[in-house]
């Protein structure tokens, strides 16, 4: 008779370990990376990358492809493309400064506007993808298309600005240096607390847990530079709003994928569809969701762009979706669906920010960023496969 196998918890298999030490490597490499692109950028712009000027237009840059990768992350794991996002800023964007300019509308009622427009356009394409079962690929190909056309139509071609000041302080305004140090505290506050109840709840349960000095000082590290990249930010004009408003999004929307069970089905549909399905995961319905949250973010962050621009033009947004699909990609999202983190898709956002406002620092032509910008897509999406292989 054989014996039985042992019950100790604390007995871990080699390949556990391994495959932790994978996860842990895959995770570090992004910030890796990030360290190694702002000392390099730092190197050849004679450390004025690395200025708090420039990290405070960096941050505000990159926030309105931060807002578009956290709805993109959702749509990629749940196993779909949105295509359509690029052309769907602009005319989110557009639509608010008309409405604004045009007709004397207020701030607040122009930004609802814009949200709801691009819900709206995400309804429509979710609805076509999810019930009609038409590729999301073609659909939102049509949908980049038709939304850049209508966007051409009711603007007229003209360029629309200028827009009111309580718009433009949206992208282009910053939080005083008190007000950054006060949120920076409750930021690490909450970091800690909440791991502190992860902890807890996982040896209720009886699983593993990290070590004290793994999970606390992963902590410290994060409040380290949280503190100093609000001290550099604070050096110039205080956090902007902007970057606060993608941050705030992204803190909502990780509390979504990783705690609802809205969350959860996007990842298990994204998986295993016929898995799902079986499960009573309502594919359809979740589906829709996802593309009608995407729509909203990109009213968001069609907003960001205008308001930072203070002007809507029928360019806006154009080629913006391949930068969002990189950043997501970079950051560790999966192509096939069912992986992916809304944490490693802002981290790629910062990426791509750093390279474009580095690049466009050492005075490199148009035409080298767009061919670096498409050979790290093409590398990632490499690496992706043969993560997946």
């Amino acid at each position: 008779m054989n014996s039985p196998l042992p019950t100790n918890s604390n007995v871990v298999p080699k390949e556990s370990k391994k495959l932790s030490f994978k996860l842990d490597f895959q995770a570090y490499t992004l910030i890796i990376a990030l360290i190694l692109i702002a000392v390099i950028f730092g190197f050849f712009t004679n450390g004025e990358f690395l200025s708090s000027r420039n990290l405070s237009n960096l941050f505000t840059q990159m926030s309105v492809v931060a807002v578009l990768a956290i709805g993109m992350t959702l749509v990629i794991v749940s196993g779909h493309i949105d295509l359509s996002i690029g052309s769907l800023v602009g005319l989110t964007g557009g639509i608010a400064a008309i409405l604004q300019v045009w007709f004397g509308m207020s701030t607040g009622v122009v930004v609802l506007a814009a949200i709801v427009v691009g819900a709206i356009a995400g309804l429509w394409q979710g609805w076509w993808v999810a019930y009609r079962n038409v590729p999301a690929f073609i659909v939102t190909l049509g949908g980049m298309l038709i939304f850049r056309g209508i966007l051409i139509g009711i603007s007229e071609g003209q360029t629309v600005a200028p827009l009111n000041d309580s718009f433009k302080h949206i992208g282009n305004s910053y939080i005083p240096y008190i007000w950054g140090y006060l949120i920076a505290a409750i930021g690490i506050v909450l970091l800690f607390v909440l791991t502190a109840r992860t902890r807890a709840k996982r040896q209720s349960m009886g699983l593993s847990v990290p070590s004290t000095l793994v999970d606390y000082g992963k902590m410290t590290v994060y409040s380290f530079f949280t503190l100093f990249i609000t001290y550099m930010l604070n050096r110039y004009l205080g956090i902007p709003i902007a970057m606060l408003i993608a941050v705030s999004f992204a803190g909502l929307f990780l509390f979504v994928s990783l705690k609802t069970s809205f969350g959860r089905y996007v990842y298990a549909i994204g998986g295993n569809v016929e898995a799902a399905a079986l499960s009573g995961i309502n594919i359809k319905r979740n589906v829709l969701y996802v593309f009608i949250l995407m729509g909203a973010l990109v009213g968001l962050a069609g907003v960001l762009l205008t308001s930072r621009l203070n002007a809507a033009t029928v360019s806006a947004g154009n080629m913006l979706e391949l930068d969002v699909i990189a950043a997501c990609v970079i950051g560790g999202t999966s192509l096939m669906g069912g992986k992916g983190k809304i944490v490693g898709a802002i981290i790629g956002a910062l990426i791509m920010a750093s390279i474009d406002n580095g690049m466009s620092m050492m005075n490199i032509e148009t035409f080298w960023q767009y061919i670096v910008k498409g050979l790290i897509l093409i590398f990632a999406v490499w690496l992706d496969i043969s993560n997946k292989k």
